[in-house]
Parts: structure tokens; sequence; C-alpha cells
């Protein structure tokens, strides 16, 4: 009687996944894999948007391969990923590192992690604000050493600084990730390292990185995909009230608005756009398998 009871309710249960799934799943459908198909179908195509599509076949894709700009934004878009990733993630360990260990950690945490809450285009008006040639950074140097104004935001340095604003802005979101991994650790576990004559590099290898490696590996998975999508922050940074930045500061998400809505002669170029827009995804869907496997390690339970 009792496995009848339970059986009956083990159907009523699985009945309730279709109701509860499939908004989630529609949602899903129209608003990614919608969209996703159609930038597909138009990246094959000529189109600006308004006539009717020509087709175009793999033209837009051969045609890629030649533009100068499409190759920079690629690079510029792999320099975010790698350099300031590294940079990112680096920065973030040893902070954690650091606060976790102090008496105010929850309000230093809190410090780091405000860039991330407020609107990139404030953070681009702040950082534009400090660098400027008479901003708080030049009259710091000149005040304590008597330092010439530098030219932080000229063409040579601008894409530089969108990488160092990149790290500034991003931190605090990969600190509060990883802390929140490692104060998972319990602490016997360090306790038995003391014991044991570990030092603070040996319990760092043998005991945070391990026991936190999960967290990290999932924080390295998002970070991935999210400096494919950088756009606000590159675009109030570097362009002007009128005008797009310099292509030669360009990601993949300022190419694809480029040749979208006219940050290029000829404008709007959707087909185009679209052809960038697929490629990029491709590759960042490889790249993310690849991390994937490189970064998986045995789950260690505790």
């Amino acid at each position: 009687m009792a496995q009848a009871t339970v059986s009956a309710f083990e159907r009523s249960r699985r009945r309730l996944y279709v109701p509860f799934l499939v908004p989630a799943v529609l949602l899903y459908l129209v608003f990614v894999i919608g969209p996703t198909v159609a930038a597909v179908w138009i990246s094959f195509h000529r189109w600006d948007g308004v006539t009717e599509m020509q087709w175009n076949g793999l033209g837009n894709y051969t045609a890629l391969l030649d533009d100068p700009t499409f190759r920079t934004a690629l690079i510029n878009t792999l320099l975010i990923l790698v350099v300031a990733g590294v940079a990112i993630f680096v920065i973030s360990f040893v902070l954690t590192m650091i606060v976790r260990e102090m008496r105010w950690r929850s309000f230093v945490r809190s410090v780091l992690f405000f860039p991330h809450v407020v609107s990139a285009i404030v953070l681009s008006i702040i950082w534009g604000f400090l660098f400027q040639h008479n901003g708080v950074v030049n009259t710091i140097l000149d005040r304590l050493f008597g330092a010439e104004p530098i030219a932080w935001l000229n063409a040579d340095n601008l894409f530089t600084m969108i990488l160092i604003g990149t790290v500034w802005l991003s931190t605090g979101l990969y600190v509060t990730i990883i802390m929140a991994g490692v104060d998972r650790i319990p602490p016997y576990f360090y306790d038995e390292a003391l014991l044991a004559g570990a030092n603070a590099v040996q319990r760092l290898r043998h005991v945070t990185l391990p026991l936190s490696w999960d967290v990290i590996s999932v924080a390295a998975i998002f970070w991935t995909i999210s400096s494919l999508k950088i756009f606000e922050f590159i675009y109030a940074f570097g362009g002007t009230t009128n005008d797009l930045p310099p292509p030669a500061v360009w990601n993949s998400a300022l190419f694809v608005y480029g040749e979208s809505f006219g940050g290029r002669s000829p404008s709007y170029l959707f087909g185009y756009a679209s052809a960038s827009a697929v490629l990029m995804l491709a590759l960042f869907a490889v790249l993310i398998v690849i991390l994937r496997r490189v970064l998986r390690r045995e789950s260690l339970e505790y």
C-alpha cells in the first residue's frame, strides 16, 4: 500500500514538470534560439534592414576574412578575454586571500563590488575624468613628482586604458564569487594542514585551490562569456557624443554595432554584421568547450 502511494506521488510530481518547464522553454526559444537562428539566416544575405534580402551565400564570411577592422576587433576581443581575464583572476584571488583575513571584510567586499553595480556608462565617465589630460591622476603625479601630464587617452594608449578599466570594473564581482568558494571550505582542513607543517603557499596549493576549483572553473566560463559581450564601457569611454570609438579599439560587440547602425560606410550592413556575430559565437563556443576540458578535475566532496 505504501509503495502504491509513493508511486502515485511520483507520477503526480512528474506531471507537474511540464507546466513548470513549458514557460521557461518557450521564453528560451523565443529570445535565445529564435534570434540565433535568425542571425545565422541573415548572415547569408545582403540586407539593410528595410529592403528585401538578397542571397549572398558565404560572401559575407569571405569578406570578413579580408576585413582588417574585423581582424582588429577579433584580436581585441581575445586580448580582453586573455589579458584582462588573467589580471582579473590573479588580482581577485590575491584580494580574496587578503580580505577574508580582515576584520571588516564585509564592508571591504562591498566596496570592491561597488563598480559592478554602477552603470558602465557612469564608470566610463569616471574613468575618463580620472585619466584626462588635467585629470586626477595627472594632477597627483604632478604634485608628488612634478611629472609632465601623460596622454593616457591618446590613440596609442586608449585600448590599454580600456583593458585596465575592464579589470577595475570586473574584479569586485570575481572577488565575491571566489570568496564564496573559499569561505565554504571547512576550517579543519587548514587546521590539519597547519599541524602537518604546511606553510601559506602549501596551504594555498593543496587546500584552497583544490577545494574551490569548481567555483573558479565556473567563474572562468562566466568570464569567457562576459568578455564577448562587453560593449557599454568601451562605447562610452572611447567614443564621443556623435561618434563611435576609433576602429582600432573595437571589440566584437562594437564591430557588430558599427556595421549594423552606421559606424562605417556603407552603413546598415545587417547581413555582414550578423556574419561577424555568428563567427564570434562559434569561436567562443569552441573556446568554452576547450576551457571546460582544460579546467576539468575530479570533484572533491567535503
